[in-house]
């Protein structure tokens, strides 16, 4: 029987990565800043556009009985807006969409969405009035709100993962 030899990269010769200086530059951070800050008109389209998508998914699912693979477009979509949702300048909808991925990304989640879609219905719709109204943020007494009714029922439901 062969022996196992541990070995430690770090003594085998391999560079290491010195981060005693920063990797970017304050220039280099502020075009990025000018970058994206040019880019916001973009942003809203974009959201709308994300939105729309989420809302066609929803319908689709709503014609497939909410099948736990009619829900994976929805899943994906509200995947993104998690992702992209503050770099469009829409906190809110980031935290809806996680909300909305905590709820149906487990085989529990989807089958309880398919038995009552209702709560998944009021996650694409509060994500689409929040875009539609402007309401960006949990500062919005509105939006904290709803957003807190939301993850309060998805926790109650017990079907997200820890």
């Amino acid at each position: 029987m062969a022996k196992a030899e541990m070995i430690d990269p770090r003594e085998m010769g391999l560079r290491t990565i010195e981060l005693k200086k920063p990797i970017f530059d304050a220039a280099a951070v502020t075009r990025a800043d000018q970058a994206l800050e040019a880019m916001g008109d973009e942003f809203q389209v974009w959201l709308d556009a994300d939105i729309e998508r989420l809302q066609s998914a929803r319908l689709r699912a709503d014609g497939a009985n909410w099948t736990p693979l009619s829900q994976e477009d929805i899943y994906a979509i509200a995947h993104d807006l998690k992702g992209l949702g503050a770099t469009y300048g829409s906190v809110l909808s980031t935290q809806i969409a996680a909300s909305l991925c905590r709820l149906i990304e487990t085989d529990a989640g989807k089958a309880l969405a398919q038995r009552d879609p209702t709560l998944a219905r009021a996650h694409i719709d509060a994500l689409r009035a929040s875009v539609r109204d402007g309401i960006r943020s949990t500062d919005h007494p509105v939006g904290r709100a709803v957003l807190q009714a939301l993850e309060t029922r998805v926790a109650e439901l017990g079907v997200a993962p820890r």
